[in-house]
């Protein structure tokens, strides 16, 4: 079993140690005890049989071992989780069930065949040999997997545990970026150039931007949010961006009606939307298009058009990071992020909502 689980080992030095000591212990005292009930007295009473029927069956069971760590192998990858574990262990005790008598029958059929250390076959013996191991088996998958799942599960614990802290070093810094004084700045220069020329659109303008702030400061309170709840805020979130590019930005929004009520990490949108205006020229001539849509299997497709800018954009993906963060949090798939020559695109997962009943 000990290299079954050598990349995770190699993430945790004291597992692996804890395994090499496992096999440390099995070996001394397994492999002379089965040579023993082989071969009989004549195995501790002559010192050139000990030696060299010792290192026969070492040998064996060093090819077993090979045999069965390529096996364990596939298994723990095929079944890493802990949520996997009963699939993982019944394989595991099957392949050793059938690997081991494969071996220790084979090495009995050598010492019969050519009468090597004056062994006799005695069905008696061997058949203690196979209960033997049979326990030995047990206890060895026993013990791996429990040492297994408990450092799998600390694990798990310790990547929440990181998830966390980026979550919340992201939010902080989605937020101070969200309420930095840069867009304020622009959203009080758009206010000021209507205020003169359109008092109504200014009004409104002013309606909008308490909708967008009060959201954005009150938000981060919840882990989810309604899809209608975070699309009523990019249309105000998108309204102030209208009112300073004008017909440099569209939005179009095509969303089934059923997925209104699923759910996504709030502020999701808005990310994405801002990043799309931040790496992306915005010209009345070149407009930016924002597509928001639902897909048949239940994904919210997030998409611009590509028209990068010309120059270098200061990026430290703090908005995709948190998106990412967030749906770990909540133990979901990752959001999908492609890009060709002509979209950007955001595939985010939506969450069923949980039944009143």
């Amino acid at each position: 079993m000990k290299s079954a689980f050598l990349p995770f080992f190699r993430r945790f030095p004291r597992l692996r140690k804890q395994s090499q000591w496992h096999f440390l212990l099995l070996f001394p005292w397994f492999i002379p005890l089965i040579t023993y009930w082989v071969i009989g007295d004549r195995y501790l009473t002559h010192p050139w049989t000990f030696i060299s029927a010792t290192g026969l069956n070492l040998a064996i069971a060093s090819c077993c071992l090979f045999t069965l760590d390529q096996l364990t192998q596939w298994v723990v990858r095929r079944y890493p989780n802990l949520g996997q574990t009963w699939q993982r262990v019944w394989r595991l005790l099957l392949v050793f069930i059938l690997i081991t008598p494969f071996f220790i029958l084979g090495g009995v059929f050598l010492y019969d065949t050519f009468h090597l250390f004056g062994y006799h076959h005695d069905p008696g013996s061997t058949g203690q040999v196979l209960l033997l191991n049979l326990a030995a088996n047990l206890v060895s998958v026993g013990i791996d997997e429990s040492v297994y799942s408990l450092n799998r599960w600390r694990e798990n614990t310790m990547e929440k545990e990181q998830l966390k802290k980026v979550n919340l070093q992201s939010q902080y810094e989605s937020l101070k970026s969200q309420v930095n004084p840069h867009f304020l700045f622009n959203s009080l220069n758009s206010l000021s150039s209507l205020i003169a020329d359109e008092p109504e659109r200014a009004e409104e303008f002013v309606d909008e931007m308490s909708k967008v702030y009060r959201y954005l400061l009150q938000t981060n309170q919840g882990e989810l949010t309604t899809l209608a709840t975070e699309l009523s805020f990019i249309q105000s979130y998108f309204h102030l961006l209208k009112t300073r590019y004008g017909s440099g930005i569209t939005l179009e929004v095509s969303v089934a009606e059923p997925y209104l009520t699923y759910q996504l990490p709030p502020l999701t949108l808005q990310m994405l939307v801002e990043n799309a205006v931040k790496h992306n020229v915005i010209h009345a001539n070149k407009p930016l298009l924002i597509e928001i849509k639902t897909t048949q299997v239940g994904r919210l497709l997030v998409r611009n058009n590509l028209q990068q800018k010309t120059g270098r954009v200061a990026s430290n993906q703090v908005g995709l990071t948190n998106i990412m963060a967030k749906y770990r949090l909540l133990a979901q798939s990752d959001p999908i992020v492609t890009s060709d020559s002509s979209y950007f695109t955001v595939a985010l997962p939506l969450l069923e909502p949980k039944s009143s009943g």
